[in-house]
């Protein structure tokens, strides 16, 4: 190399050296000078110390990451990639010295690099192809004319380079999408790490999703600080929010976006398991009023980046950097905007009431009654900031609605929070989809068919997007019978959704209901899959294979069971059907004993089945009185049809306003 100064030295380990080739060929190929060791075997002292010393002159240093490196405790490579760390110490943090690239899924955990590769972006070259984009980025940090600041050309300000990188116990839903916001980078890093570097081996060729197609995956917190996660889950939810806005693009919900989160999947099993053409990533780091967001889109097909890009701006910018990113996103994926974007979304004006909010969302989305009641006092602390905050309003009725759900908090007390949140909302918005769909819900509760249907189709036309109004419409269909409606609308979301624990568990129920015992089985368990520990799904797995006749392999599914009264309710059914009566008795005293407050449609369904009609009915009143959500199951639950011939049945229909086939 004539110039070392103006020079890439390349540093890979030795099974790499093909792909390490590859890079180095394109590099070259451009005029660039490229130092490449393609020794097997170092050459002493002296050769030892020219590496040193290309390592101290070169001005890019490209560490060549992959499963090879991250399984290898020991060679040469090592020795390098800490000479380049250590020169990282003495070089401006304005200046771009090391460009780490990644030849497979590879994760940052599991890579084991030294601590200045990851606070960079990386890119992912897969095998070593080597795009012509790569190639240009490497020129401009070479070009002694350009700073890092204004090697990415485009209109935003700021940007700097590297710019790559239970049918048993049915919870109470709310048709609310959450909005975001993130928190970002210290303005000083010049070079971000994008994302969790989780890259891509290419898609199987079977594999052919929509082209407008694209979820989200939950933007990495790079604040140093674990407690500002909720700033880097904002920004995600935010831009699904922003995305599901813009016509013919199809947006993975959040529930199966955030199903990875924290996993070590590659990015072409996540793609083919949401069915999805391009994945959008990013992290986020904060330091004061100062934030970073880098944000990557991702064909599914190649591996290689659509679009990347690095925003340095003030916090009170965070709403602009969420459009542009939405935008670009748009444009890259050829989707026409016939809005604009900062129209489709909720104006804000005070960060403090915004963070608040994101606080709020942050514990509700954790599904634990501790995290239930923090999600409750920070809604209520932005409330009190800004009583006409509609975002909070809907979150504190959504909290509410869980609460009830669960059993929480008395739920009579629950469902009047709620329905005074949600008429706030209606208040202040009459045309906010969220609100009518959570009141909805709230007539649900109070047997009110016509009305929860009147509102749920309100939100559906005000929102056609929104997935759990959708999911609330087949709560009514299947509420009223029509089951073949409300698989068909299930469907529908799992199209959209399709890691979707709640919906594929209400499928299953749905199924189980209907008799195709084999189709509830299979969705059972891949909610089991998805969520080993799922509410009532081993109960619910266990009960399909005993009316399949399995009556052992159901023992052994409800012994797995992690919700103590959906297990004691399984243990009474099986132990009964396999002649333990004395441990069936036993399971079924405990659930009276200890769970009779939120368990009364399930006592009464052991009842009947053991022929004890009078003690089922006088269950099935408790259950009414108490507004438990499983009663809405009254009329398709097979282990209730010994009932049906009372008249005491339709009796009880027609007290629930169920008595037709569609809400009067």
């Amino acid at each position: 190399m004539t110039d070392p100064s103006h020079a890439v030295f390349l540093s890979y380990a030795s099974q790499d050296a093909e792909a390490a080739q590859k890079i180095c060929e394109a590099l070259r190929a451009a005029g660039i000078e490229v130092f490449l060791d393609q020794s097997e075997l170092r050459g002493g002292d002296a050769w030892d110390q020219k590496i040193r010393r290309e390592i101290h002159e070169c001005a890019l240093f490209i560490p060549v990451i992959s499963a090879n490196t991250a399984s290898r405790h020991e060679g040469y490579f090592r020795l390098e990639w800490d000479l380049a760390d250590q020169r990282t110490h003495m070089i401006a943090r304005s200046r771009v010295f090391v460009v780490p690239v990644c030849l497979d899924g590879t994760t940052e955990v599991a890579a084991d690099v030294p601590e200045s590769f990851q606070r960079v972006q990386w890119t992912r070259l897969p095998g070593g192809e080597t795009p012509p984009a790569f190639v240009e980025r490497i020129k401009r940090l070479l070009s002694p004319e350009l700073s890092p600041m204004s090697a990415v050309s485009g209109s935003t300000p700021a940007i700097r380079e590297p710019v790559r990188a239970s049918r048993r116990s049915k919870p109470v839903l709310l048709a609310f999408v959450a909005a975001v916001v993130v928190a970002a980078a210290l303005a000083y890093f010049v070079a971000d790490k994008f994302w969790i570097s989780k890259h891509l081996t290419p898609a199987p060729a079977a594999f052919d999703p929509p082209p407008h197609s694209i979820a989200v995956l939950p933007f990495v917190n790079l604040s140093g600080d674990k407690e500002q996660e909720y700033f880097s889950d904002g920004l995600s939810d935010e831009l699904i929010n922003l995305l599901t806005k813009i016509p013919d693009l199809r947006v993975t919900s959040r529930t199966s976006s955030f199903f990875f989160k924290g996993k070590s999947e590659n990015l072409a099993t996540i793609a083919e398991k949401l069915r999805v053409a391009h994945l959008l990533e990013g992290s986020v780091r904060k330091s004061g009023h100062l934030i970073r967001v880098s944000a990557q889109l991702i064909t599914a097909d190649t591996g290689y980046d659509v679009w990347s890009q690095t925003y340095d701006r003030d916090l009170k910018d965070i709403f602009q950097v969420q459009d542009d990113i939405a935008g670009q996103v748009a444009q890259a994926m050829k989707v026409a905007l016939n809005t604009s974007l900062s129209d489709a979304r909720v104006k804000e004006s005070n960060l403090a009431v915004y963070d608040l909010f994101l606080l709020g969302n942050f514990y509700l989305e954790r599904h634990t009654q501790e995290d239930m009641t923090k999600a409750v006092d920070y809604y209520q602390k932005a409330i009190r900031l800004d009583p006409n905050y509609v975002r909070a309003w809907n979150g504190l009725a959504e909290a509410y609605s869980w609460q009830a759900g669960y059993g929480w908090i008395p739920s009579t007390e629950a469902w009047a929070k709620c329905r005074e949140a949600a008429e706030q909302v209606i208040k202040i918005d009459p045309n906010n989809s969220a609100a009518h769909s959570i009141l909805g819900v709230v007539m649900i509760s109070e047997w009110n068919w016509k009305g929860a249907q009147r509102e749920i189709e309100r939100a559906r036309e005000l929102d056609p997007t929104s997935l759990w109004a959708l999911l609330h419409s087949a709560w009514l269909a299947e509420s009223f019978g029509r089951l073949d409606e409300a698989i068909d609308l299930y469907r529908q979301i799992l199209a959209r959704d399709p890691l979707n624990t709640v919906t594929l568990s209400w499928l299953a129920g749905s199924y189980y209901h209907i008799g195709r015992l084999e189709k509830s089985a299979e969705m059972s368990r891949q909610v089991l899959q998805l969520s080993p520990t799922y509410g009532s799904e081993h109960t619910n797995l266990g009960l399909t294979y005993l009316r399949q006749g399995r009556k052992e392999d159901a023992l052994a599914q409800i012994e797995k069971e992690t919700d103590i009264a959906s297990k004691l309710f399984g243990e009474a059914f099986v132990f009964r059907a396999l002649g333990r009566e004395a441990e069936s008795d036993a399971a079924l005293k405990e659930l009276v004993d200890k769970f009779a407050d939120g368990s009364a449609y399930s006592i009464a369904q052991l009842y009947a089945d053991r022929g004890e009609t009078d003690v089922a009915f006088k269950w099935l009143e408790r259950s009414r009185k108490q507004h438990e959500a499983d009663l809405t199951d009254l009329k398709v639950e097979p282990e209730l049809r010994s009932l049906h011939g009372d008249s005491r049945f339709q009796a009880l229909l027609v007290k629930l306003n169920l008595a037709g086939d569609r809400p009067e």
